[in-house]
């Protein structure tokens, strides 16, 4: 069964395979990544080249900027759209989403703790249409946008791809002294995760091996975490929801850990406020969530949850999506 998105495309099993080796290495080769699904090599070259040229699914690096906040915005109802454009076009966005139900926009955005009271008190009462908003600082990470696997692959197929640590749990920048040329590197994955180790070695001003070194240890110490970028849609999955979980804190850990148990959760984060964990779930139907919101092990321990579907999301994993370009685009050539 193949997904259909906003552009008209659509994606097949082995899309959808090689789009899930990208999400666990984003730059694994063809090569390694045919052998992993036991595909040939030229197929998957085509294919995947072919998704990464369309649009479909970029590969970038997330660079850590500093700890992170969830932003909730209540807008004039006129101003929905323009608000989560607004935040999503912040470079130190990671993610942001329009949603349906009392809170219109959602934001994680990466902020040291040093610049947390400008953004709170300048920078976010100046979002076009604003009426409300609500800043929480993540504490942990259960799950970030960037390890999301979302059980396309096997388990073999995974460790065969599988190279680097997981980025979740911490909420701050890894304590590694890094240099200019790191820095040049990280720049350039930071917008395209698959250039190569040539293009990266003349933009540090360095040898080809040496940046092949360098990637690997900024991959290593989580000081760069290249993965792929989709729409759940693409994947069978085209119902999204945020979930604001309230429980008590002796419970906290033992209901994110039962929350990170599930391939269909994007996100799970426990975050202050009135609402401890903050999850981005997909499912394949409104009846699945539906069934996932009342049946799922760690209902029974929680006191209450409040729901939000995504109804338009314009940035993920610290990328534009295809409809946030499209926007940007089309205001572009309307200037012009």
């Amino acid at each position: 069964m193949a997904g259909v998105n906003a552009l008209g495309g659509s994606l097949d099993d082995l899309d959808r395979r090689i789009v899930a080796a990208l999400q666990v290495d984003g730059r694994a080769s063809w090569r390694r990544i045919a052998q992993a699904l036991d595909e040939p090599e030229r197929t998957v070259a085509r294919r995947g080249t072919q998704l990464l040229g369309s649009g479909q699914v970029t590969v970038a690096g997330l660079v850590p900027r500093g700890e992170t906040v969830i932003v909730r915005l209540s807008c004039r109802p006129e101003s929905v759209r323009e608000a989560a454009v607004a935040v999503a076009r912040r470079e130190d966005t990671v993610f942001g989403y329009a949603l349906a139900g009392p809170v219109d926009c959602v934001a994680e955005v990466q902020c040291p703790p040093e610049q947390l009271s400008r953004f709170m008190l300048e920078e976010v009462p100046g979002v076009p249409g604003l009426v409300s908003s609500q800043v929480s600082p993540v504490l942990r990470y259960f799950r970030t946008v960037h390890d999301w696997r979302p059980g396309i692959l096997g388990a073999d197929e995974t460790a065969a791809l599988d190279r680097f640590p997981s980025a979740a749990e911490g909420v701050g920048v890894p304590d590694v002294e890094i240099g200019p040329e790191e820095r040049a590197i990280l720049r350039a994955l930071a917008v395209d995760g698959r250039r190569t180790h040539e293009e990266l070695a003349a933009v540090a001003g360095v040898s080809e091996a040496t940046a092949r070194r360098r990637v690997e240890a900024l991959s290593r110490s989580g000081m760069v975490n290249i993965r792929a970028s989709v729409e759940p849609a693409l994947l069978g999955l085209p119902v999204e929801a945020m979930l604001w979980i309230r429980t008590r804190p002796d419970e906290v850990e033992a209901v994110g850990r039962l929350l990170a148990k599930s391939p269909l959760v994007r996100y799970a984060a426990v975050v202050m406020g009135e609402h401890q964990l903050l999850v981005d779930v997909t499912h394949p139907s409104r009846e699945a969530l539906y069934e996932y919101l009342t049946t799922a092990p760690w209902v029974s321990r929680v006191e209450a949850v409040q729901s939000h579907l995504v109804v338009e999301a314009f940035k993920r994993s610290a990328m534009p999506t295809p409809l946030l370009r499209e926007l940007l685009a089309a205001r572009g050539a309307a200037k012009d």
